[in-house]
């Protein structure tokens, strides 16, 4: 591991969210039942790979490749089949309803589709301090109050705090599912294609936030996204899944000017060229 992906001040990095194939650990899988086969369809075989304090991976590859399956497991909203799961060293694979309350407070997700992931029937102000009233948080001054802090740090005016998603737009939408998202203060966040259901003209827009975001409050992500250029303007390292395996990692320089898989030259072949007069890449 190179010393890019430490945490500064200690000896070695501490996982935050971790299959790794280790003594007591393993590579994570995930499947669902094949009725006419009667075996299981693997969405997500032996993926193993590590997310530092403060730091972005970027999880991408094509639709129906298990990245998502993936980012559900990390929160445990999908149960991995086998394998292990660790958050700051700590396995919480098989851990029960109330070990996981703790965990779930720092472990954050940013869902795709800004119109289906919030409740039509409640207001931003509700929707957002949603987390804080699950958790038991009272902050300093009141939920209302740091609920209008985050409507202001996402770009939406805090006078909006009774307002139905229904008076938003996409972008809006999901700017409102960032500060819900950022509430508790996590330690992670996984962002599942936060942008890839928005307008191109607003998903530099969500982009510029996520980043500013994480600079400020120092939260590691794990950005899950089909397309590579977003990715590169966003994470540190990349994680690139076909049929539900990793078939590289590596930081985001080298991947991007040396890959190594075939299936990343594939991807990378796809990317529109900007620059007029960049050489053109062999498309595959």
């Amino acid at each position: 591991m190179a010393d890019d992906f430490r945490s500064s001040g200690t000896a070695t990095p501490r996982r935050f969210s971790r299959s790794a194939a280790s003594r007591n650990t393993s590579p994570i899988k995930g499947g669902f039942p094949d009725q006419a086969h009667r075996r299981p369809l693997k969405a997500v075989d032996r993926v193993d790979f590590e997310v530092f304090p403060g730091r972005e991976l970027g999880l991408v590859g094509e639709s129906g490749c298990g990245k998502s399956t993936t980012g559900r497991q990390l929160t445990r909203l999908y149960e991995p089949t086998q394998g292990s799961i660790e958050y700051r060293g700590k396995d919480i694979t098989r851990a029960n309803r109330r070990e996981l309350a703790p965990v779930r407070s720092e472990i954050q997700m940013i869902f795709q589709d800004p119109y289906a992931s919030l409740n039509p029937r409640q207001t931003v102000g509700t929707i957002i301090s949603g987390p804080m009233e699950i958790n038991g948080i009272n902050p300093p001054g009141g939920r209302e109050k740091r609920v209008r802090e985050l409507l202001e740090i996402v770009g939406l005016n805090p006078e909006h705090y009774n307002r139905f998603p229904h008076e938003f737009s996409g972008g809006q939408r999901q700017r409102i599912g960032v500060a819900r998202a950022v509430a508790l203060q996590p330690k992670l966040i996984v962002a599942d294609e936060p942008v890839s259901a928005l307008d191109v003209s607003i998903q530099a827009q969500v982009v510029n936030l996520l980043q500013e975001v994480q600079r400020e409050m120092g939260i590691a992500f794990v950005f899950i996204a089909h397309d590579l250029a977003i990715v590169r303007h966003f994470s540190q390292r990349v994680a690139v899944m076909y049929l539900g395996k990793i078939v590289e990692i590596a930081d985001r320089d080298s991947l991007y000017n040396r890959p190594r898989h075939p299936y990343t030259h594939a991807l990378l072949s796809a990317v529109p060229e900007t620059d007029l007069d960049a050489e053109k890449r062999e498309r595959i």
